[in-house]
């Protein structure tokens, strides 16, 4: 994945913009881009034919990560245990090196390697990463910190599946939109997996390791945000996050065995430790 990433920026100019670039898309569970190439498979589509795919996702979610670091934003100095892209370089450079990454994702979206569908992958990729998904997502957690009555579990629910689940979502029915096949088994899967995950950011919030999550913890709380956490409890998210990785795990049943990549991947969301 890091070689798919390092090609796509192989040929652009030498300057901080470029580096700034180069230095976010570095390191990362790649989860997004792992789900991208099992869907891919699952539907015949063998990884080469898929990688810009996988490259795009994780060109937005770095993109994602640099502006939801900025001061304007969640103002976080520390990503993946490295400065943050701010820090590192100045905010006009990290904005910058964001919007380029951002269009780099839909470039790569119109490879011609992928399939004749690219066009639908390039509009699924806008609708996730966009007003109705992960910008808006966003922008809801930026507004509940000023709310002046904390966010329900409900509300909770919506904003993470905006802010986290749209871009897992995207990544696991990409192989599905490329091969033109049914995509509500996916959707349903990526909708349970991407609360789970966020789930088990607010546990690692609460009790994680900061040495091991590579950034600063404690945030919400000390923000006074309404999360999974500070409505279920440690336990109750703890269980919550295990049913939902379970309801994922049930809507691969008509794939069988071919999904049991998608199924390991559940699974880790909840047990990871960054």
């Amino acid at each position: 994945m890091q070689t798919a990433l390092d090609d796509a920026l192989a040929f652009y100019p030498d300057a901080p913009v470029v580096h700034a670039m180069r230095y976010a898309v570095q390191g990362g569970k790649r989860l997004r881009a792992f789900l991208v190439l099992e869907s891919a498979r699952l539907h015949g589509i063998y990884a080469p034919d898929a990688m810009p795919a996988a490259a795009a996702v994780e060109a937005l979610h770095a993109y994602s990560l640099i502006h939801d670091d900025l001061p304007c934003m969640d103002d976080d100095d520390l990503r993946r245990g490295r400065p943050t892209v701010h820090v590192k370089w100045d905010e006009a450079t990290a904005v910058l090196a964001g919007d380029a990454l951002q269009t780099l994702a839909f470039e790569l979206c119109c490879d011609p390697c992928l399939s004749a569908r690219r066009i639908e992958l390039v509009a699924a990729l806008a609708k996730a990463a966009g007003a109705e998904g992960m910008v808006l997502g966003q922008a809801l957690d930026m507004a509940a910190e000023t709310a002046p009555t904390p966010l329900s579990l409900d509300d909770v629910t919506r904003l993470q599946a905006g802010k986290t689940g749209a871009l897992i979502s995207f990544a696991a029915e990409t192989g599905a939109i490329l091969a033109g096949a049914d995509r509500s088994r996916l959707r349903a899967y990526a909708l349970s997996l991407g609360l789970a995950f966020q789930i088990a950011d607010d546990i690692l919030d609460v009790a994680g390791d900061a040495a091991k999550a590579g950034k600063r913890l404690g945030k919400d709380a000390g923000a006074g945000k309404a999360t999974f956490v500070s409505h279920l409890g440690l336990k109750g998210a703890r269980a919550r996050a295990k049913d939902l990785v379970d309801e994922a795990i049930a809507a691969l049943a008509p794939y069988g065995g071919a999904a049991d990549g998608l199924r390991e991947a559940a699974r880790f969301v909840i047990a990871r430790e960054n």
